[in-house]
């Protein structure tokens, strides 16, 4: 197993020697350069490809700190609302703490990989008709009647296990970016980000990317009905809004917000040009910055690290619905030439 991300960096994580390391191997992450993106927008992009972890996002960092402070705390319980992925990663690293996990989603508003992580993992999942939003309200309400620990981004560990991408990318660069393009939500790991940067005294504009029927921090209003391709950011008050925008203004990036058929063209361009399969959420952060160039608020030739929060197997059907059908011929040499068109 990869070294465990609070071993990694033991010294700026608020963990002590009492503190039970509950990992899966999280952390230290590729940071892939995606040279035809490049020269079609002018400028160097990176991806750092946190699809890459344990379960396929990047909640796993805070997961695994928020985790151990649960297990050194004694806790029986942990609870979240989610729209997949928190609720993937909470069941597994439960799990592997031996701690029950409940997690809350929105009826049918989930990719169907991240609902089967959560619960071949074990964890009582509870759909309820409603918003994430609402989800989250009912979890804090919960947890304020009964002993039973809050692994949202609400949770302070959470974000300190999540700042640690930021310690990573200045270590494999020797320097920040000019800019770190990444997805915004419910504004945690934004936050997280610029936290991390500003620990090691190594500064990037940040550009938090939304979907624009999500885009609460670009209208600086909540979004009473969020409705985007992008699920996981599918978000529409989002609880860590003053630290996120206080993570742009101080980091001199913004906030951009994209259509959906701009956020899927990336989605597609990611993976036919790149090699890198993500969930449409995180092609938000290349669609953001595709935007943000056009616009002239990013430079030619800076160098940007976008994040890629999720891998593309967190919403097959997403990839299924917009991939060419599959061709099926006979088992036959000439059916296949024909096929092929040779």
């Amino acid at each position: 197993m990869a070294r465990p991300l609070i071993e990694r960096f033991r010294d700026r994580l608020p963990v002590s020697d009492a503190t039970p390391i509950i990992s899966l191997g999280e952390g230290s992450t590729p940071l892939v350069p995606a040279r035809r993106l490049s020269a079609a927008l002018g400028v160097e992009i990176l991806l750092k490809l946190e699809g890459a972890n344990p379960t396929g996002s990047f909640k796993d960092r805070g997961m695994t700190v928020a985790l151990s402070k649960a297990a050194e705390d004694g806790a029986h319980t942990v609870i979240c609302a989610s729209t997949g992925n928190t609720s993937a990663s909470a069941a597994a690293y439960a799990a592997r703490a031996g701690i029950r996990c409940v997690v809350v989603v929105p009826a049918g508003k989930i990719a169907l990989g991240k609902l089967a992580q959560a619960q071949v993992a074990g964890a009582v999942v509870i759909a309820i008709r409603g918003s994430f939003d609402d989800g989250l309200r009912l979890v804090r309400a919960i947890c304020e009647r009964h002993p039973i620990t809050l692994v949202n981004n609400l949770n302070p560990y959470r974000l300190e296990g999540q700042k640690t991408a930021a310690f990573e990318i200045v270590e494999e660069l020797g320097a920040a970016p000019d800019w770190l393009a990444l997805p915004v939500g419910n504004g945690g790991n934004i936050t997280a980000y610029w936290r991390g940067f500003c620990e090691v005294d190594a500064y990037a504009h940040v550009l938090g990317c939304q979907a624009e029927g999500a885009a609460s921090m670009v209208r600086g209003a909540d979004v009473a009905a969020p409705e985007t391709i992008a699920t996981a950011i599918r978000i529409g008050a989002p609880v860590r809004r003053v630290e996120a925008a206080l993570a742009a203004s101080e980091s001199g990036g913004g906030f951009v917000a994209v259509p959906d058929e701009e956020i899927l063209s990336w989605y597609a361009r990611l993976a036919a040009e790149e090699g890198v399969f993500c969930e449409p959420s995180s092609a938000t952060s290349v669609a953001g910055l595709a935007r943000a160039v056009r616009d002239g608020r990013v430079a030619a030739g800076s160098r940007v690290v976008c994040v890629l929060t999720g891998h593309g197997l967190k919403d097959p059907e997403t990839a299924l619905a917009s991939s060419q059908a599959v061709a099926e011929v006979a088992a036959d040499l000439d059916a296949l030439e024909s096929a092929l068109a040779l």
